[in-house]
Order: structure tokens, then C-alpha cells, then sequence
């Protein structure tokens, strides 16, 4: 049996350099907190949890004094920086530069349409970390819209600007705007695709990679949206794909009387835990 493990999968850069941030904090502390999980990948938390990496929610971020605290790639709202400040908390800032970008441009397109009595939305998932940290840039006013169809929150007679989620689908995206710009009888639509390519890029490869094996084998975290979103794409192609999150998820009858099998994953997967994957499949 062939087996190939997709070298265009795993870690973003944001992930990377988060999870790099974090490994060199913990060798000068033992106990560093992480503001929701640092990466959406169940055996890659617990490996960072063994050096001593403790996972918090929000609420018990908001009750801390004088520790450490990891900001993951995702990003915060400025009143995660502010706690900071006011209670002595010491913040490793990973936030990916691709979003602390776009952070940016949705603050001072927020206060622009603030002026104009305008409507800022964000294509993206409500409750989404990456989300709730773009939305803080405008005081919570903008219009969080997670599908195309929902274009119809807006006011038409109103401008719009519109920015994205950067894990979202480019066809979803374009969907949104053409459906917002039928719409208006403003007159202004500013719609800017700020999704990031590194993940969408991956949407054309899988299309690829998944019609040149028997199987394939996803390898993905449960409560990561990108890992949905990419499996998805190989199981368009290849009716044999298959979701894991970790090795003994495997099933045998899966790689019966098969002879390739291609493993990949999402911005959210470890490449250690593709490695394992084909190591087990080896096995069976």
C-alpha cells in the first residue's frame, strides 16, 4: 500500500508562530495561560498542556492578576488588552499578523462609517474567536453575517463596507457581496476580500490532491471550522475520505483491498499527528 502525506497540509503560520511563542515562554515559567484554546486541535493541546500550558475561557481571564497570558492567532478586542493593563497581566501576543492587519482596517473603517451613518459587516462565524476580536474593533456594532443569504440584515439605503472572516470560502464571500450590491440604493458599497490565501490556497490543492488516492484520510480538530470546511472539499472529490481527529479513530475495513491512500489536514493539524496516522495505517 502507497501512502502520502499531504506536504502542502498542517500548521498555518499563525498557529506556528503561536505555538513557538508559547514553547519559549515555557521554558522561563511554569504555568502560562492560553486565552481559549491555541490551536483547534485536541492531542495538540494536550502536548502543550504536559509543558504547562493551561487553557482559560474568557470569564476566568477576567478574574486573573499578575500572571502570564498567551494571546492566541486569532486575535482579542481591545478590552482583553485593557483587563491587562489595569491588573498586571503580562500578554504574549501571537495574534497572527494577518489579522492584527485586519484588525486595523475594520477600526478605522468602523469610525469612517460611524461618520456617515454607515454599516460595517463582517462575513464570518458568530462566536468565532477571530470574530469577536474584529467586532470588538468596532464597539460591537457591526453586522456579523455567517451566509450569503443573509444579506437582507441591511439596510439598503444605507452605505456598507464589507470585510471578512480570514478562514471563510472566496466563493461565499463574492455570493455575499454581489447579493449586497443588488441590493443597495446607496450608492456605496466598499466590500474588501480579506480572507487569507494561505488557507483558501488550500482549497484548489485538496481539489487536486484527493481524486489521486483509493482514500483519503482528514486529519482534523472537531471544533475547528477550517477542518469542516477542507474536508468538505476532499469529500466533493473523493467519496472515500474520511474524518479523524486521532489514530485510533482509524478503521481497518476503510483500507481494504485499497492501494493509496493520501492523508492531509487543516491549518489546525500537527504534522506529527499525520506522521502517526500513516504510522498506524502501516500497521493495520
Amino acid at each position: 500500500m502507497i501512502i502520502e502525506i499531504d506536504q502542502k497540509s498542517g500548521f498555518c503560520f499563525g498557529v506556528v508562530n503561536a505555538i513557538g511563542k508559547a514553547e519559549e515562554t515555557l521554558q522561563t515559567v511554569d504555568l502560562l495561560y492560553s486565552l481559549g484554546h491555541i490551536v483547534h486541535n485536541e492531542l495538540e493541546v494536550k502536548r502543550l498542556q504536559e509543558l504547562g500550558l493551561r487553557t482559560i475561557t474568557h470569564e476566568e481571564y477576567f478574574t486573573l492578576k499578575d500572571c502570564k497570558v498567551l494571546i492566541r492567532a486569532h486575535g482579542e478586542p481591545p478590552s482583553t488588552y485593557e483587563y491587562a493593563r489595569e491588573n498586571h497581566i503580562t500578554l504574549i501576543d501571537a495574534t497572527c499578523p494577518v489579522v492584527l492587519k485586519l484588525q486595523q482596517r475594520v477600526k478605522k473603517a468602523a469610525e469612517t462609517m460611524n461618520s456617515e451613518n454607515g454599516q460595517l459587516v463582517i462575513f464570518g462565524h458568530l462566536g468565532h474567536a477571530e470574530v469577536a476580536g474584529l467586532a470588538g474593533q468596532t464597539k460591537n456594532e457591526a453586522i456579523i453575517i455567517d451566509d450569503p443569504e443573509d444579506f437582507r440584515k441591511l439596510d439598503p439605503l444605507r452605505p456598507v463596507v464589507v470585510f471578512s472572516q480570514t478562514t471563510k470560502s472566496v466563493g461565499d464571500f463574492r455570493k455575499l457581496t454581489q447579493n449586497i450590491r443588488e441590493q443597495s440604493q446607496s450608492g456605496r458599497v466598499e466590500t474588501h476580500d480579506t480572507i487569507c490565501r494561505q488557507v483558501s490556497n488550500r482549497v484548489d490543492h485538496l481539489n487536486q490532491f484527493a481524486t489521486r488516492f483509493d482514500v483519503i484520510i482528514f486529519a482534523g480538530g472537531r471544533q475547528s471550522s477550517n477542518s469542516q470546511v477542507l474536508f468538505d472539499v476532499c469529500k466533493k472529490q473523493n467519496e472515500r475520505s474520511y474524518f479523524v481527529s486521532t489514530p485510533e479513530e482509524l478503521n481497518p475495513e476503510w483500507f481494504s483491498g485499497i492501494e493509496t491512500v493520501g492523508i492531509c489536514g487543516a491549518t489546525s493539524t500537527p504534522q506529527w499527528l499525520m506522521e502517526k496516522l500513516a504510522e498506524r495505517i502501516r500497521q493495520l
